[in-house]
């Protein structure tokens, strides 16, 4: 969209926040970007130059806005639309790989070279690998200044930067403040709840493009939650997170405008990839103006959306763990497939302290699952060998699910196992994947409200209908879920999870 001059400038204009993340304005005169929504004066046309990422702005030799601050927009909705190269990189960009295992890792991660990786960011985002690594850098740094009482040093490292020295160049560059001068600057309420926090805990606000939705988002996780690794308490969506170097517990509550954030991590290093995958799971990028433009265009479908617009697709924090639990439910009800994960959390997973609530267990990696006795499972032969074969094949690592998969090469790769049909194939690309378009001709309950809605309802003639719903028929799925009754479509007034 950067590339589209006359509207970014009726964007920026008109301090339209739906566009925050998708470019960014750098000013030529001041030498400051920002998003489109800052609230300063709009600077003069000519004054303006567009850019597609922070990291972009950043190597032109532009500063972060202290207004609006940019580096705090939602993400580009383009990296989980797409399923390409650049797509690809960009998820585990924000999932830390760079910092963990350089581009060279990246690159492995992708199947690509080096080089390859290298032009085709700076060709569609004008930044390198270790430029957008920087910038995700620069904007872990500010969060824990400004959140935390940790000492520099720590936070240095914390952030992913390889020195004290690298780590106040970076801040000063991006921000034109020292560290310390960043933190003097945070708001005093936010100093104070750092001095007040508990060590190793942090508080945070998410930010999305409105509208969201909250009911089936939060309602589908609090739904399916497994005991001891999920719960609901307080108005809160509480679970534990398996993360590289070591682990958290999250709680998240919606807000009007922001989801509310509480993260108690073992290693600070942490931080970057456990605020991806939180994202990742709600969703929190999506466009819903252009989801829901789309959707509304059908005359059935219109009325679901205007009632209930912003409808985000519910996904995962861990993809093989979802894939696990998309065996497990299948052909049972909600209650027996939280159930059956209960049963084998408590038997592999690794068990954690929670002094705020009643989480036990991280979710078993594959690997504590695959030497798993398929006699001790209480299943079906048939959905033990699938189950079995599954996690073998994620433990080997010759199936890969992570935000680097390409998603056809994903779904071809399931259906050659046994017991995998389309809907279990399209839930894991849905949910796990991350595929806007994963669709589920075959679920009953998708079936019994197109019925209802006058829709075909066969699976044929309502995947044909579908097409024009492209490339956003996940959220349909939403939407058409939302006809039911069902728990998934709201959120419990009390800490109860329904049965």
């Amino acid at each position: 969209m950067h590339t589209d001059a006359e509207r970014c400038v009726r964007a920026v204009q008109s301090k339209d926040a739906r566009f925050d993340g998708w470019f960014y304005t750098a000013v030529l005169t001041t030498r400051i970007y920002c998003r489109p929504s800052c609230p300063v004066v709009p600077p003069k046309p000519e004054n303006m130059r567009f850019y597609p990422s922070a990291a972009a702005c950043q190597q032109e030799g532009f500063r972060a806005c202290k207004r609006c601050r940019p580096d705090s927009s939602p993400g580009s909705p383009e990296w989980n639309q797409r399923a390409d190269l650049v797509a690809r990189a960009m998820r585990l960009i924000a999932d830390g790989v760079v910092d963990r295992d350089g581009v060279p890792g990246l690159a492995t991660r992708l199947g690509y070279s080096t080089r390859q990786v290298e032009r085709q960011l700076l060709a569609e985002l004008g930044a390198g690998p270790l430029a957008l690594a920087r910038a995700q850098r620069a904007q872990t740094a500010r969060l824990l200044i400004e959140t935390t009482t940790l000492p520099m040093a720590e936070i240095a490292f914390a952030a992913g930067f390889s020195s004290i020295r690298t780590f106040n160049d970076t801040v000063r560059e991006v921000f034109a403040l020292a560290p310390g001068e960043l933190r003097e600057r945070a708001p005093r309420s936010r100093r104070n709840a750092a001095a007040s926090a508990t060590p190793g805990v942090l508080s945070l606000r998410l930010p999305f493009r409105a509208p969201l939705n909250p009911d089936n988002l939060f309602g589908h996780l609090i739904a399916t939650a497994v005991p001891g690794v999920e719960e609901w308490r307080d108005g809160a969506y509480r679970r534990t997170l398996r993360l590289p170097y070591g682990h958290g517990v999250v709680a998240l509550a919606p807000a009007p405008d922001h989801i509310a954030c509480r993260l108690s991590l073992t290693d600070m290093r942490d931080l970057t990839i456990a605020i991806s995958r939180c994202r990742r799971m709600l969703d929190l990028d999506a466009d819903p103006v252009a989801v829901d433009g789309q959707l509304s265009a059908d005359p059935l479908l219109a009325p679901l959306v205007a009632k209930a617009p912003g409808r985000r697709v519910p996904r995962t924090v861990d993809e093989a763990e979802f894939a696990v639990r998309a065996v497990l439910g299948q052909q049972v009800s909600t209650a027996a497939a939280r159930t059956h994960a209960a049963r084998l959390v408590a038997a592999h997973g690794e068990p954690i302290d929670d002094p705020d609530g009643d989480l036990t267990h991280l979710f078993p990696a594959p690997q504590a699952l695959a030497a798993l006795d398929p006699e001790a499972l209480a299943l079906p032969r048939s959905r033990r060998a699938t189950l079995t074969t599954l996690v073998r094949h994620l433990a080997d690592g010759s199936l890969r699910l992570g935000v680097e998969s390409g998603w056809e090469e994903a779904r071809a790769r399931l259906t050659e196992l046994p017991g995998f049909g389309p809907w279990t194939v399209d839930v894991i690309a849905m949910r796990a994947l991350g595929d806007p378009d994963a669709f589920l001709p075959t679920d009953l309950g998708i079936r019994r409200a197109a019925q209802e809605l006058g829709l075909p309802h066969t699976p044929a003639a309502l995947t044909a209908r579908a097409a024009a719903w492209r490339p956003w028929r996940a959220y349909a799925v939403q939407y058409l879920w939302a006809t039911d009754g069902h728990p998934i479509n709201s959120i419990p007034a009390n800490n109860s999870i329904p049965a």
